[in-house]
């Protein structure tokens, strides 16, 4: 097969060396990189839903409420495969430095910049639909890949492959099955993967907001103890996106105000530093329960998770999807230097590839995580060490490199 196709067909059976699992930015982008690779690969999507489109204002479409910060492992990936070029780059938003601000009369603070980590943007700021029109550009031209539609039904490991069902009785056969199907995870579930799972009690509530003062590229991010982590991320022009993450009682607070109401609270963070916060319209307001998930593995039997099957993390820090990007990149990576004798599904290479993400992975779930509990603790004396200890890493340039360093993938 030359170029991508997409199929519906009952009772089919497709062959190929790779069947992914998922319809999100990770799912998509394993697929190109495989395909590039010279692999076979079908890609398997739940059916279309129907129901009313989002509507647009002017000749622009709306902007997206859901937007991730790119680090430069997600940048070089998508540039290595054509992608980064054909986004939108007058929607794309580079951010040159971060404040995080602590909490109470005498907050701490910490700032990075992209100067002193001596590259041109700590991160890029890219919404969610931008980047998927993008990557479904890039699979329009992609070689081997065929695009299935359908439920899953079961999953079946063998010692020479894998088969997936669908309740249609179409079966995809491969040497490997890749489950990139989101913190609910269908190809886990039937591997009987076991998971450790914890919900923060939160609500990661987002909009977006146009504001008076420019914000010169810099994403700001204010923790604080009763009403959860405020981030403002920045987007081209005087725009910013809002990301709360905000304790469930707040979160209905918030999903029942009008986003008036939303910019006159945010008011309290930014207006010295952005000015008067206004919706941009349309008014839109979205939440998602926010969660830390451990699988006990990331591979089994002729399987491999990616993405957020993979690991689901609190979004303070905004590289749950850069963390999905570095699956990518390693499995890529370990699956291009196996023996020739050994497949694709192979348990010696699949293990390879879980111990490329461990410690990256484990790595971000202890900060995030850590940081979640630190700055969630309504103690005073917790409240002071924290501020000291914010203001002590401002002065310690080193460590901040390393720091930075980690966050940009680098």
């Amino acid at each position: 097969m030359n170029a991508m196709t997409t199929s519906t067909s009952s009772s089919a059976q497709y062959r190929s060396d790779v069947c992914i699992v998922g319809n999100g930015a990770i799912a998509k982008t394993t697929a190109l990189g495989l395909a590039q690779a010279g692999h076979s690969v079908t890609l398997l999507v739940p059916p279309a839903r129907s129901g009313p489109k989002e509507e647009t204002s002017g000749a622009q479409p709306a902007w997206d409420v859901r937007v991730y910060a790119l680090n430069h492992t997600a940048h070089n990936l998508l540039s290595s495969l054509k992608v980064w070029g054909a986004l939108d780059l007058s929607r794309v938003a580079p951010v040159d430095s971060m404040i995080v601000n602590g909490d109470g009369e005498n907050a701490g603070g910490l700032s990075f910049d992209a100067f002193s980590a001596h590259t041109g943007t700590l991160a890029w700021i890219v919404e969610d639909s931008n980047l998927a029109q993008a990557l479904d550009a890039a699979l329009k031209f992609a070689p081997n890949v065929q695009i299935v539609s359908g439920r899953a039904a079961s999953l079946t490991a063998r010692h020479d492959g894998a088969s997936v069902r669908l309740d249609d009785g179409t079966v995809i056969e491969a040497e490997l099955v890749l489950g990139a199907d989101g913190r609910e995870s269908w190809v886990r579930g039937q591997c009987g993967i076991g998971i450790d799972y914890r919900s923060y009690h939160q609500r990661g509530v987002v909009a977006n907001f146009s504001c008076e003062k420019p914000h010169h590229g810099v994403a700001y991010q204010w923790f604080t103890c009763d009403e959860g982590i405020v981030a403002l991320l920045p987007l081209p022009g005087n725009r910013v996106s809002l990301v709360w993450s905000a304790p469930d009682t707040l979160a209905d607070t918030l999903m029942s105000e009008s986003q008036g109401e939303l910019a006159i609270r945010l008011g309290e963070f930014a207006e010295d530093k952005l000015g008067c916060l206004k919706p941009l319209q349309p008014e839109m307001v979205k939440a998602v329960p926010l969660v830390i998930i451990r699988p006990h593995s990331i591979v089994a039997p002729r399987v491999a998770l990616l993405g957020d099957a993979a690991h689901a993390v609190h979004p303070l820090a905004g590289h749950g999807m850069n963390l999905g990007f570095g699956d990518v990149v390693d499995l890529l990576e370990v699956l291009a230097g196996r023996e020739e004798h050994r497949s694709l599904g192979d348990e010696r290479v699949l293990a390879r590839y879980a111990r490329a993400r461990k410690e990256d992975v484990l790595l971000m779930q202890l900060a995030t995580d850590g940081l979640e509990r630190l700055f969630g603790a309504n103690l005073e004396p917790v409240r002071v060490i924290r501020n000291l200890g914010l203001n002590l890493l401002d002065k310690l340039p080193m460590v901040k490199r390393r720091l930075i360093a980690h966050a940009m993938g680098r």
